[in-house]
């Protein structure tokens, strides 16, 4: 099997504040593989974007697409029990592996990984919600009455950078102004006490889920705060500790899916089989990728069953791009491409001339 690769740097549409620093950019590497099938040839295109504080550095996802391990060649290769230390990479070069398999058997990566994680026929299209930054009342208020106006339904709310109280009043705020399922991410601001007080205070106003209403290693925490009239999702924990561990601590009623800071699509289908399994229903999410990456993670979210909105609403993030987005949002959704692997060859002449 040979490989290609080709560095790229995507600008952002505004700076993102991050605990991590302020990204401006998005740098990542686009991979090609060429194998051989039915007496020719089929190629496969994936993306690693590292993300800091998710992922590996951009450097050492770089060198480790220099010499990627050889298991990641095969199709059915799995992610053990431990996260794995560098997910990006593994995400860019498996990606371009199953793209390239599911191309040979002229079908979808959703069909494919649907197949892998023994779900039925992948959903046509994906709902999607709209994520509302931290702002005051009025901007909160005025920002979701657009998406809403835009055709979303599902509004994901940030809180956390200020206090309790104010932060509360911009949930109400909004509840009391549109028509839309909301759900709340803190980032892990919260200590167990303030945490406590949010989630009972917000499961009055009616909310969907908090997400990470805690710090990643308060596990026990999480699972302490369900049960309290609203659910309580994992995000950050599932990064630092994977999906084994929450699910054994029993910390989640809903449970977030990072593709590229889980080590790939089919890392993702392979941790929503065991959550559905245990009755935690997956929401799959993008880390502001390029076009290549969220197109797989609209068909690992599609292959996924279940009703909630996924986070892939991500691309306007973006100043630029690797090409035409393929997964464009339409009154809150996105359709699934229907074509063979992720996005056909749409982005194979990025790769070989």
């Amino acid at each position: 099997m040979s490989t290609e690769r080709r560095p790229f740097t995507l600008d952002l549409s505004r700076p993102l504040s991050t605990a991590d620093g302020t990204i401006e950019q998005r740098r990542g590497v686009l991979v090609g593989v060429e194998r051989s099938a039915d007496g020719g040839s089929v190629r496969g295109v994936g993306e690693a974007t590292p993300l800091p504080g998710w992922t590996e550095s951009y450097d050492a996802c770089r060198g480790v697409l220099e010499d990627p391990p050889e298991a990641w060649e095969h199709v059915d290769d799995t992610v053990g029990a431990e996260p794995p230390s560098t997910p990006a990479a593994r995400h860019g070069y498996r990606l371009a592996v199953l793209d390239a398999a599911a191309r040979a058997s002229r079908r979808s990566l959703a069909a494919l990984l649907a197949e892998r994680g023994g779900f039925s026929t992948p959903s046509e299209s994906v709902a999607v919600n709209a994520t509302v930054g931290d702002a005051d009342a009025e901007e909160t208020v005025a920002a979701a009455r657009e998406a809403v106006d835009a055709g979303f339904d599902c509004l994901k709310l940030k809180l956390g950078a200020r206090s309790l109280d104010p932060d509360l009043d911009r949930v109400r705020a909004v509840a009391d102004a549109v028509d839309a399922t909301i759900r709340v991410d803190a980032n892990g601001a919260w200590d167990r006490e303030s945490a406590a007080a949010a989630v009972d205070a917000l499961a009055a106003i009616g909310i969907e889920y908090v997400e990470q209403p805690v710090p990643p290693e308060e596990v026990s925490a999480l699972a302490a705060l369900r049960g309290r009239g609203v659910d309580i999702a994992a995000d950050e924990s599932i990064r630092a500790y994977g999906v084994d561990a929450v699910l054994d601590a029993g910390a989640a009623d809903v449970a977030v899916l990072k593709p590229m800071a889980l080590g790939g699509p089919g890392a993702a289908i392979d941790a929503a089989r065991r959550l559905v399994d245990a009755g935690v229903d997956p929401v799959v999410t993008t880390t502001i990728d390029g076009a290549v990456a969220r197109a797989a993670a609209v068909h690992a979210a599609a292959a996924v069953p279940g009703d909630r909105a996924c986070g892939l609403a991500t691309g306007k993030m973006l100043a630029s791009d690797l090409g035409t987005d393929p997964v464009p949002v339409v009154d809150g959704a996105i359709t699934v491409p229907d074509g063979p692997g992720n996005v056909g060859g749409a982005f194979d002449d990025l790769l070989w001339d």
